[in-house]
């Protein structure tokens, strides 16, 4: 304990009461490795520390909690400067405390606001988000480009007609847990601290059905498939995913519904290839207009456009036309389009490319490999004859 009679949660992480949230965290991590119950099974002061551990890190990772706890305000407060008061939270134990403090339930919880059966609050069933949906759309190259509206049909859960929803029979209704009493948590106190875990019980709903729906069987809710169209963003790629709030499976018990996730399959272009925010061409030239230069005609997006070929210009060179690319989600403008040349070689001669090619080795002096010997040490070595 400190000297005000508070537990010294900082002490118990053993950092400094100015310590960063990283340094709070690595402390956590290091000390609940070395005190884990799954690590030193059958010794009883490794579990005290493991959830004197859990417990200051829940305090000390919340930045409202921390606050409270350094001012000795909110969950902490003094009574009347005589120190930690533990009766302030209608238990004589710091374990009721915690429990206050991070919502445990059952078990000796005995706090302000904590549920009673029968007490206010008992019977109210607790509200859970919906489920998260994913589904996968098939889309041409050309709808990735302009953007679409698609059709889907995703198998999903709608409440039940019968029972709207409850999971228990018309005419009756789900009862409060006799094990947590409505609260969805069962608490174990052990040495100073208390650790909650979902009712064994619920399952964590707070509430049970004695008589189930028959439509449903208790669940509340109905396999179904789910019909809409959906507006696919222009510039998607393969694997794109796309959210759309609202549209997953529905809450529970009055909760929020969950999203849908929409992941996006592209055909391949015969012509354009997608690398990083833009796209490629290739563009195949042959051996004269890579010698001496050339204006050849290339594909857009949208179109076509004239491209300079420089005299000279070597196999994989690469062009670009700038902002004339794919669109960028999110309206970040284009990205743009790379036309990488590549020189177009005859497999087989004929008689007379072979004597223009005879002729052409005559009249191109010189042997580009003689700079791989200048300077260096096959400049000193002999002669060996290899073949591939």
């Amino acid at each position: 304990m400190a000297a005000n009679g508070k537990p010294d949660l900082y002490k118990i992480l053993g950092v400094g009461k100015n310590a960063s949230d990283e340094e709070i965290k690595k402390a956590y991590r290091r000390l609940a490795r070395q005190y884990h119950p799954d690590k030193n099974p059958g010794d009883g002061h490794a579990e005290t520390r493991f959830k004197e551990v859990s417990a200051a890190h829940d305090v000390l990772s919340d930045a409202d909690k921390r606050r409270d706890y350094d001012r000795g305000t909110g969950p902490f407060a003094t009574a009347g400067g005589a120190g930690f008061d533990p009766s302030a939270f209608g238990g004589g134990g710091f374990s009721d405390i915690l429990s206050n403090l991070f919502g445990g339930a059952g078990g000796g919880g005995t706090g302000p606001g904590a549920r009673r059966p029968g007490g206010a609050g008992a019977g109210r069933p607790r509200a859970q988000r919906g489920r998260d949906l994913e589904t996968e759309v098939s889309l041409s190259f050309e709808e990735a480009l302009e953007g679409a509206q698609v059709p889907l049909a995703v198998p999903a859960s709608t409440p039940c007609e019968t029972c709207h929803g409850s999971g228990a029979r018309p005419g009756t209704r789900p009862v409060v847990c006799p094990v947590c009493h409505g609260r969805g948590v069962e608490t174990e106190g052990q040495g100073l601290f208390s650790m909650s875990h979902p009712c064994s019980r619920c399952g964590g709903a707070g509430t049970i059905i004695e008589d189930p729906c028959p439509t449903c069987g208790g669940t509340g809710a109905r396999r179904t498939i789910k019909r809409l169209r959906v507006n696919v963003p222009a510039g998607v790629r393969e694997g794109s995913r796309i959210r759309i709030a609202g549209k997953g499976e529905p809450g529970v018990n009055g909760g929020e519904p969950g999203d849908l996730f929409v992941v996006t399959r592209v055909t391949d272009s015969p012509v354009f290839k997608h690398v990083g925010d833009h796209v490629e061409v290739e563009v195949p030239l042959t051996v004269p207009e890579a010698l001496r230069g050339a204006t050849v005609e290339v594909p857009t997006l949208h179109g076509r456009k004239r491209l300079r070929v420089a005299p000279g210009t070597r196999h994989g060179t690469v062009q670009r036309l700038r902002g004339e690319g794919a669109p960028r989600l999110g309206g970040k403008g284009n990205g743009d389009i790379h036309y990488r040349f590549t020189i177009e070689l005859p497999k087989q001669l004929s008689k007379e490319q072979e004597k223009a090619v005879e002729q052409l080795a005559k009249v191109l002096d010189g042997n580009p490999r003689e700079r791989l010997f200048a300077g260096g040490n096959g400049a000193r070595g002999g002669r060996t004859e290899a073949t591939a």
